[in-house]
């Protein structure tokens, strides 16, 4: 189980940090997307600059991932990113979601490892 985390983990980290990454640098190619509601959305989230935080958020979990420090802080930053991306493909392009559940699948394997990081949030009650 550790291997699979520390595999999950790396590419966890590689997946968020080259594609973080690539909304600042633009380094990969992307086609024209037809006009569509998800086109539409996209175009709003980059012209309002609302994709450069999301892009650092990015970033930065993806560089805690690789160098294995801080990775409750990493999961706990790259999970609200991850439910958008699942949401924004689940509502508007159904077919290319496979990137977005892989990265909920390297997310929860991570998470399993380091659970105990987290286990004061998992509690009904807390003693004041």
């Amino acid at each position: 189980m550790k291997i699979l985390s520390l595999i999950a983990r790396i590419l966890l980290g590689l997946l968020f940090l080259i594609f973080g990454a690539n909304g600042f640098l633009n380094f990969i190619p992307q086609p024209p997307m037809p006009d569509s509601p998800a086109a539409r959305f996209g175009t709003l989230l980059m012209t309002t600059h609302y994709m450069q935080f999301v892009c650092a958020i990015m970033v930065v979990s993806g560089i805690l991932f690789l160098i294995g420090r801080y990775v409750p802080l990493a999961l706990v930053l790259i999970g609200p990113v991850i439910v958008n991306i699942l949401l924004f493909h689940t509502l508007m392009q159904p077919a290319t979601i496979g990137p977005g559940a892989l990265a909920a699948v390297l997310w929860f394997i991570v998470f399993f490892h380091v659970r105990s990081a987290f286990a004061g949030i998992f509690q009904a009650k807390v003693a004041s």
